[in-house]
């Protein structure tokens, strides 16, 4: 049973940088590729980034690509989010998933496991 959990979150003005941390344990860490997505109050779950087993792709959506970096620590089994020039829009509950599948899926059905989430709010 793999096991993730979020960290990071927070309150933070507009054109602020957060990152989020994701730590893995249960399961082989790089056979899995990982994605985060977000959930706004009232809206669907959504698709931000996502990485490859090895950690050589990445694929962002529009709203958040050249803002977003998402990186892996392969022998940390940690995810990270590098979020930077915040906006209020992006204020949401960020949640880390991992998916067996290993390519660069961005649906949510794609991925078996997921964190508890961590709250962002950016405030303008």
């Amino acid at each position: 049973q793999v096991q993730l959990v979020e960290s990071g979150g927070g309150l933070v003005q507009a054109g602020d940088s957060l990152r989020l941390s994701c730590a893995a344990s249960g399961g082989i860490f790089s056979s899995f590729s990982m994605a985060w997505f977000r959930q706004a109050p009232g809206k669907e779950r959504e698709f931000v980034a996502v990485i490859s087993r090895n950690g050589h792709s990445t694929y962002y959506t529009d709203a958040v690509e050249g803002r977003f970096t998402i990186s892996r620590d392969i022998a940390k089994n940690t995810v990270l989010l590098q979020m930077n020039s915040l906006k209020p829009e992006d204020t949401a509950v960020y949640y880390c998933a991992s998916s067996r599948l290993g390519t660069l899926v961005v649906t949510t059905n794609a991925y078996e496991y997921w964190g508890q989430g961590t709250q962002v709010t950016v405030s303008s």
